[in-house]
């Protein structure tokens, strides 16, 4: 069987993992390990080069953890989510970072455009998921829909975003000839 490490035990980048990457390799079954790694970052990154450095430092973590089979054999997928001032105004997005037989691929998920108020007070020290449950009255949000489930009436989950960005980093080994 397919195995996949992921630098989280977060049920939601597990399940996004293990869906993302089943599909992409057209696998039946796949069995998506979370590992607590450290992400070398802050709790709540606040810029981009910060967010990505996560997802890449949790699967380098993973890398070190793992024995020599491990590292022939199975697929390491780390995601970070982070916030960042745009052009247009505050947002969340994530990064995912892919490892398999030597080769990597990191890709970013899209924005979610953050209320001003929310974006101060992350500055201010507050992490995301705990600031969203104060505002939507949830509990844990972080392991379920998420911000991006809360501000898009759950059009849109956490799990979603982050599947979409793993499935997009994945092209690098759907076709790693062009590459």
């Amino acid at each position: 069987m397919t195995v996949c490490i992921v630098g989280s035990k977060n049920p939601v980048k597990l399940n996004a993992a293990r869906k993302a990457l089943s599909l992409s390799l057209q696998l039946p079954a796949l069995e998506a390990i979370g590992v607590n790694v450290p992400s070398g970052v802050p709790d709540q990154p606040m810029n981009t080069a910060q967010t990505r450095d996560g997802a890449v430092n949790r699967v380098k973590a993973c890398l070190a953890e793992a024995d020599e089979r491990s590292i022939a054999q199975d697929w390491f997928i780390a995601i970070e989510g982070g916030v960042d001032m745009f052009d247009d105004g505050p947002a969340t997005f994530a990064f995912v970072a892919i490892y398999h037989q030597g080769i990597w691929s990191v890709g970013r998920s899209a924005n979610l455009p953050l209320p001003p108020s929310v974006f101060t007070a992350l500055q201010a020290g507050e992490e995301l998921g705990p600031l969203m449950d104060k505002l939507f009255n949830t509990d844990n949000i972080k392991q379920k829909g998420g911000a991006i489930g809360l501000l898009t009436n759950h059009l849109a989950t956490r799990q979603s975003v982050y599947e979409l960005a793993i499935t997009l980093a994945m092209a690098k080994f759907n076709y790693p000839d062009l590459y």
